[in-house]
């Protein structure tokens, strides 16, 4: 995948096909650290310790699952980061990429903000929440239900309401 975004939609994606009802991204740039934290937790079906082996292994596929995971795991590993999975039956899933923030490998993040957008308005019954913090200078929190009440029954499928968040996101992240 070329760049961070895109990693971030196939995990996103993955939480929506375990039937999460509530989804949380946290992208977290510590530059004392020199790291970059990707940080994804669903409520969805989860996975037991078993399948959890067997998603970042890239010679192993089902209908559900392909090559995101061992990518991710590739990219974070290339950067001399990690990625760690936690996933219990039932639960859910917390997914966990740590990449060097200024490793030469990192792929760069890409757009963020117009892939957050997309997949909330791609499935407006899951609840979002979206946490953006570097350092101490930014900290973002984006709910998709203060984003529902604020529309009071408008759709967030319209392209006015999509292209206003997405502003709304990248001016907040920058």
């Amino acid at each position: 995948m070329k760049d961070l975004s895109m990693h971030i939609m196939d995990i996103l994606q993955n939480s929506t096909r375990a039937k999460a009802t509530e989804i949380t991204l946290e992208v977290l740039e510590d530059h004392a650290a020199d790291t970059l934290t990707l940080i994804f937790k669903d409520n969805g079906c989860g996975m037991s310790p078993e399948m959890v082996e067997k998603v970042i292994n890239p010679f192993f596929t089902t209908r559900k699952v392909g090559l995101g995971l061992p990518l991710l795991k590739q990219n974070t590993e290339m950067t001399g980061g990690s990625l760690d999975i936690q996933s219990e039956v039932g639960v859910g899933t917390v997914v966990t990429a740590i990449f060097g923030l200024t490793h030469i490998d990192r792929p760069p993040m890409g757009d963020l903000a117009g892939t957050l957008v997309l997949t909330i308005s791609a499935y407006p019954d899951i609840r979002f929440l979206f946490h953006y913090k570097r350092d101490e200078e930014v900290d973002y929190l984006l709910d998709t239900n203060e984003i529902y009440e604020a529309l009071d029954g408008m759709s967030i499928n319209s392209p006015e309401i999509i292209e206003y968040l997405k502003e709304m996101v990248q001016e907040n992240i920058q």
